[in-house]
Protein backbone atom coordinates (compact mmCIF):
# COMPACT_ATOMS: atom_id res chain seq x y z
CA UNK A 1 0.00 0.00 0.00
CA UNK A 2 1.49 3.34 -1.05
CA UNK A 3 1.56 6.46 1.10
CA UNK A 4 -1.05 8.00 -1.19
CA UNK A 5 -3.33 4.98 -0.77
CA UNK A 6 -2.87 5.10 2.99
CA UNK A 7 -3.69 8.80 3.07
CA UNK A 8 -6.86 8.18 1.06
CA UNK A 9 -7.88 5.46 3.53
CA UNK A 10 -7.22 7.75 6.49
CA UNK A 11 -9.13 10.66 5.01
CA UNK A 12 -12.08 8.37 4.32
CA UNK A 13 -12.14 7.35 7.99
CA UNK A 14 -11.67 10.88 9.35
CA UNK A 15 -14.45 12.58 11.33
CA UNK A 16 -14.64 16.35 11.67
CA UNK A 17 -15.99 16.32 15.24
CA UNK A 18 -13.40 13.78 16.37
CA UNK A 19 -10.68 15.91 14.77
CA UNK A 20 -11.82 18.91 16.82
CA UNK A 21 -11.98 16.78 19.97
CA UNK A 22 -8.49 15.34 19.38
CA UNK A 23 -6.98 18.76 18.73
CA UNK A 24 -8.18 19.89 22.15
CA UNK A 25 -6.59 16.87 23.84
CA UNK A 26 -3.26 16.76 22.01
CA UNK A 27 -1.68 20.23 21.93
CA UNK A 28 1.46 20.60 19.87
CA UNK A 29 0.76 17.59 17.66
CA UNK A 30 1.18 17.35 13.92
CA UNK A 31 -1.93 18.14 11.85
CA UNK A 32 -4.76 15.86 12.94
CA UNK A 33 -7.12 14.26 10.42
CA UNK A 34 -9.64 12.95 12.94
CA UNK A 35 -9.36 9.16 12.67
CA UNK A 36 -10.46 7.20 15.72
CA UNK A 37 -7.79 5.03 17.33
CA UNK A 38 -9.59 1.66 16.86
CA UNK A 39 -9.85 2.34 13.11
CA UNK A 40 -6.19 3.34 13.02
CA UNK A 41 -5.22 0.15 14.86
CA UNK A 42 -7.18 -1.98 12.39
CA UNK A 43 -5.30 -0.41 9.49
CA UNK A 44 -2.00 -0.95 11.32
CA UNK A 45 -2.77 -4.64 11.80
CA UNK A 46 -3.47 -4.91 8.09
CA UNK A 47 -0.15 -3.28 7.22
CA UNK A 48 1.74 -5.36 9.78
CA UNK A 49 0.62 -8.53 8.00
CA UNK A 50 2.06 -7.32 4.70
CA UNK A 51 5.52 -5.97 3.83
CA UNK A 52 5.74 -3.82 6.95
CA UNK A 53 9.47 -3.07 6.53
CA UNK A 54 8.94 -1.46 3.13
CA UNK A 55 6.01 0.51 4.56
CA UNK A 56 8.04 1.80 7.53
CA UNK A 57 11.08 2.57 5.38
CA UNK A 58 8.98 4.83 3.17
CA UNK A 59 6.27 6.14 5.51
CA UNK A 60 5.60 9.88 5.66
CA UNK A 61 5.05 12.04 8.74
CA UNK A 62 2.56 14.54 7.32
CA UNK A 63 -0.11 14.04 9.98
CA UNK A 64 -0.57 12.77 13.51
CA UNK A 65 -2.33 9.68 12.19
CA UNK A 66 0.41 8.83 9.69
CA UNK A 67 3.02 8.86 12.46
CA UNK A 68 0.77 7.09 14.96
CA UNK A 69 0.13 4.40 12.36
CA UNK A 70 3.86 3.71 12.14
CA UNK A 71 4.07 3.14 15.88
CA UNK A 72 1.15 0.72 15.83
CA UNK A 73 2.65 -1.21 12.89
CA UNK A 74 5.93 -1.60 14.80
CA UNK A 75 3.99 -2.90 17.77
CA UNK A 76 1.97 -5.38 15.70
CA UNK A 77 4.81 -6.61 13.45
CA UNK A 78 5.80 -10.22 14.05
CA UNK A 79 9.55 -9.96 14.46
CA UNK A 80 12.40 -9.98 16.98
CA UNK A 81 14.03 -7.27 19.06
CA UNK A 82 17.10 -6.71 16.91
CA UNK A 83 15.04 -6.38 13.73
CA UNK A 84 12.61 -3.95 15.31
CA UNK A 85 15.20 -1.88 17.21
CA UNK A 86 16.11 0.58 14.41
CA UNK A 87 12.43 1.14 13.69
CA UNK A 88 11.72 1.71 17.38
CA UNK A 89 14.50 4.28 17.63
CA UNK A 90 13.36 6.00 14.45
CA UNK A 91 9.84 6.22 15.80
CA UNK A 92 10.78 7.50 19.26
CA UNK A 93 12.71 10.33 17.58
CA UNK A 94 9.42 11.43 15.97
CA UNK A 95 7.40 11.59 19.19
CA UNK A 96 6.28 15.16 19.88
CA UNK A 97 3.11 14.62 21.91
CA UNK A 98 1.87 12.39 24.71
CA UNK A 99 -0.50 10.34 22.54
CA UNK A 100 2.17 9.23 20.07
CA UNK A 101 4.23 8.14 23.08
CA UNK A 102 1.64 6.38 25.18
CA UNK A 103 -0.15 4.52 22.41
CA UNK A 104 3.16 3.23 21.06
CA UNK A 105 4.29 2.01 24.46
CA UNK A 106 1.02 0.18 25.09
CA UNK A 107 1.29 -1.55 21.70
CA UNK A 108 4.95 -2.56 22.05
CA UNK A 109 4.06 -5.81 23.80
CA UNK A 110 7.16 -7.53 22.44
CA UNK A 111 8.79 -5.89 25.48
CA UNK A 112 7.45 -8.76 27.60
CA UNK A 113 9.58 -11.20 25.59
CA UNK A 114 12.74 -9.07 25.61
CA UNK A 115 12.59 -7.34 28.98
CA UNK A 116 16.36 -7.30 29.55
CA UNK A 117 17.07 -5.84 26.12
CA UNK A 118 14.39 -3.18 26.47
CA UNK A 119 15.64 -2.31 29.96
CA UNK A 120 19.03 -1.42 28.47
CA UNK A 121 17.31 0.64 25.78
CA UNK A 122 15.34 2.54 28.41
CA UNK A 123 18.53 3.30 30.32
CA UNK A 124 19.90 4.80 27.11
CA UNK A 125 16.84 7.02 26.70
CA UNK A 126 16.84 7.98 30.37
CA UNK A 127 20.16 9.72 29.75
CA UNK A 128 18.71 11.86 26.95
CA UNK A 129 17.75 15.31 28.19
CA UNK A 130 14.58 15.63 26.15
CA UNK A 131 10.94 15.67 27.26
CA UNK A 132 9.46 12.85 25.22
CA UNK A 133 12.49 10.57 25.39
CA UNK A 134 12.09 10.64 29.15
CA UNK A 135 8.31 10.24 28.98
CA UNK A 136 8.90 7.20 26.78
CA UNK A 137 11.02 5.76 29.60
CA UNK A 138 8.39 6.52 32.25
CA UNK A 139 5.47 5.02 30.32
CA UNK A 140 7.42 1.92 29.29
CA UNK A 141 8.42 1.33 32.91
CA UNK A 142 4.80 1.75 33.96
CA UNK A 143 3.50 -0.63 31.29
CA UNK A 144 6.07 -3.44 31.60
CA UNK A 145 8.33 -3.09 34.65
CA UNK A 146 6.22 -3.10 37.81
CA UNK A 147 6.64 -6.77 38.69
CA UNK A 148 8.34 -7.89 41.92
CA UNK A 149 11.69 -8.42 40.21
CA UNK A 150 11.58 -4.98 38.55
CA UNK A 151 10.12 -2.56 41.06
CA UNK A 152 13.27 -1.44 42.89
CA UNK A 153 15.11 -0.56 39.69
CA UNK A 154 11.98 0.93 38.15
CA UNK A 155 11.45 3.35 41.03
CA UNK A 156 15.14 4.28 40.91
CA UNK A 157 14.92 4.98 37.17
CA UNK A 158 11.76 7.05 37.56
CA UNK A 159 13.48 9.03 40.29
CA UNK A 160 16.52 9.67 38.11
CA UNK A 161 14.88 11.21 35.03
CA UNK A 162 14.69 14.94 35.68
CA UNK A 163 13.80 16.86 32.52
CA UNK A 164 11.88 19.94 33.70
CA UNK A 165 8.87 19.56 31.42
CA UNK A 166 5.17 18.94 31.89
CA UNK A 167 4.83 15.68 30.01
CA UNK A 168 7.89 14.11 31.62
CA UNK A 169 6.56 15.03 35.05
CA UNK A 170 3.08 13.75 34.25
CA UNK A 171 4.53 10.50 32.93
CA UNK A 172 6.54 9.93 36.09
CA UNK A 173 3.57 10.81 38.31
CA UNK A 174 1.34 8.38 36.44
CA UNK A 175 3.95 5.63 36.67
CA UNK A 176 4.52 6.14 40.41
CA UNK A 177 0.77 6.13 41.05
CA UNK A 178 0.41 2.89 39.09
CA UNK A 179 3.32 1.43 41.05
CA UNK A 180 1.39 2.21 44.24
CA UNK A 181 -1.53 0.17 42.94
CA UNK A 182 0.64 -2.79 42.02
CA UNK A 183 3.52 -2.60 44.51
CA UNK A 184 2.09 -0.85 47.55
CA UNK A 185 4.79 -1.50 50.15
CA UNK A 186 7.75 -0.69 47.92
CA UNK A 187 6.09 2.46 46.59
CA UNK A 188 5.05 3.71 50.03
CA UNK A 189 8.63 3.26 51.18
CA UNK A 190 9.85 5.19 48.15
CA UNK A 191 7.44 8.06 48.86
CA UNK A 192 8.76 8.61 52.38
CA UNK A 193 10.86 11.74 53.07
CA UNK A 194 14.48 11.21 52.12
CA UNK A 195 13.77 8.18 49.94
CA UNK A 196 13.04 10.05 46.69
CA UNK A 197 14.20 13.16 44.87
CA UNK A 198 10.93 13.98 43.11
CA UNK A 199 10.23 17.67 42.74
CA UNK A 200 7.23 18.85 44.73
CA UNK A 201 4.95 19.13 41.69
CA UNK A 202 5.63 15.57 40.51
CA UNK A 203 5.43 14.17 44.04
CA UNK A 204 2.07 15.84 44.71
CA UNK A 205 0.72 14.88 41.29
CA UNK A 206 1.65 11.26 42.06
CA UNK A 207 -0.33 11.52 45.31
CA UNK A 208 -3.28 13.06 43.46
CA UNK A 209 -3.34 10.26 40.90
CA UNK A 210 -3.17 7.67 43.68
CA UNK A 211 -6.13 9.28 45.41
CA UNK A 212 -8.08 9.32 42.13
CA UNK A 213 -7.38 5.63 41.47
CA UNK A 214 -10.09 3.03 42.12
CA UNK A 215 -7.29 0.54 42.79
CA UNK A 216 -6.16 2.32 45.96
CA UNK A 217 -8.06 1.63 49.20
CA UNK A 218 -10.01 4.36 51.00
CA UNK A 219 -7.78 3.86 54.05
CA UNK A 220 -4.67 4.46 51.97
CA UNK A 221 -6.22 7.53 50.39
CA UNK A 222 -6.68 9.07 53.85
CA UNK A 223 -3.01 8.42 54.58
CA UNK A 224 -1.91 9.76 51.17
CA UNK A 225 -3.74 13.06 51.69
CA UNK A 226 -1.63 13.58 54.77
CA UNK A 227 1.57 12.89 52.84
CA UNK A 228 1.23 15.86 50.47
CA UNK A 229 4.08 18.34 50.53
Amino acid sequence: MTNQEIRIRLEAMAEAKYKEFSQSLIPGSRPILGVRIPALRNLAKELAKSDWKTYLDNAVDDSFEEVNLQGFVIGYAKSDYQTLLPYIKKYVAKINDWSLCDGFCATLKITKKYKAEFKELLKEYACKDTEFDQRFVAIMLMDYYLEDEDIDETLAMLDAIKHDSYYRKMGVAWAVATAMAKQREKTLEYMQPGNNTLDDWTYNKSIQKMIESYRISDEDKVMLRQMRR
